[in-house]
């Protein structure tokens, strides 16, 4: 069985760079307010992966972690970009997927916690939506 490709990401004033395992186990669009406050953005497009899938390779004395070491948004401690988020008791890490340098083979399948999304953005696409998180069984989520 041959290796994942390697994607790198990056803020935006390049301070912060990764790399990260194209092996993403679910992506989602996440309409929560804490990720549209995070990002300033109607969503997060985000894909999770196992943290220890994802090395810093610049800028890692540069962080500023919103939360704790288990739980916690990182962004670049110099622009502010949003890069991942830690999450499910410190095991994986939902990257945000505008932060991606390169292509990853992975796209967004449902849109979740619809049911505070902003009341002025309208979803257009047929991905599934989900009030909350997904229900599990059906898909790998958060």
């Amino acid at each position: 069985m041959t290796e994942p490709k390697t994607l790198a990401g990056r803020c935006m004033c390049g301070t912060v760079q990764y790399a990260v395992a194209d092996a993403f186990a679910y992506a989602a669009n996440c309409h929560c307010s804490n990720c549209r406050r995070t990002t300033g953005s109607a969503f997060k497009p985000f894909a999770g992966i196992a943290r220890d899938k994802l090395h810093l390779t610049a800028g890692d004395d540069r962080l500023l972690i919103m939360g704790n070491a288990d739980n916690n948004d990182t962004h670049c401690g110099t622009c502010g970009s949003l890069l991942y988020s830690v999450v499910r008791d410190g095991a994986f890490v939902h990257v945000a997927m505008g932060t991606l340098t390169d292509a990853p083979a992975i796209r967004p399948a449902m849109h979740i916690f619809v049911g505070s999304k902003a009341p002025w953005f309208t979803i257009t696409d047929d991905l599934p939506q989900h009030e909350g998180h997904a229900p599990t069984g059906r898909a790998k989520t958060p």
